[in-house]
């Protein structure tokens, strides 16, 4: 889908269960959960956040967030559904694809990829985070008897994205999320002190 279409989707409410009843992503939720807490807020990014599920989570305990996503009808539904929670959120609306959004280097505790495949934005997201943070990723792969396709990893492939790093969780197989039902790769990695 092109951002006009989910821009469409967001503003009509074509998918409410998936879009805005969905729960945060498990994987995400057990990791974050699972991080000691800092003296200071730690700080998160949601890379392609959509209408922010994982933000919105993120921010409701305790971490400072920014999400991003290029459908400006689902960062509208966040940033109204953050003023509701009486939630501070900078949702930022910028075509990652484009490279709108710049990434700085060592700056987030704590980078979600979720249910998003940008093949270049993974030494980005990598670099932006602090050494010893944390990047979680999750991409649907193809399936037997599939071809290969750009919004879609095969087997094996994301683990590739992460050498050097510390890998926390690796799996692939049936989502562990209500609003996703395709195959997916996880991954969870910690970057290396010394990166």
């Amino acid at each position: 889908m092109d951002l006009h279409d989910w821009n469409k989707r967001y503003r009509l409410r074509e998918r409410p269960a998936e879009d805005l009843d969905a729960a945060p992503t498990p994987l995400l939720v057990e990791t974050a959960s699972a991080l000691a807490p800092g003296k200071a807020p730690r700080k998160a990014l949601d890379l392609a956040c959509g209408a922010g599920r994982n933000a919105l989570w993120l921010a409701e305990h305790g971490w400072e967030v920014t999400a991003v996503d290029g459908a400006a009808a689902g960062i509208e539904i966040l940033r109204t559904r953050a003023v509701e929670r009486s939630l501070k959120i900078n949702a930022v609306v910028a075509d990652l694809e484009k490279d709108e959004f710049d990434i700085e280097p060592a700056r987030w505790d704590l980078i979600a990829m979720c249910y998003y495949l940008q093949r270049n934005l993974f030494e980005p997201a990598k670099r932006g985070v602090t050494p010893g943070g944390i990047l979680i990723s999750i991409v649907h792969i193809t399936e037997p008897g599939e071809e290969d396709n750009p919004h879609r990893l095969r087997p094996g492939e994301l683990e590739q994205y992460f050498a050097g790093w510390k890998i926390l969780h690796r799996r692939e197989g049936k989502a562990n999320d209500s609003a996703h039902r395709r195959a997916v790769a996880e991954i969870v990695a910690r970057r290396p002190l010394g990166l």
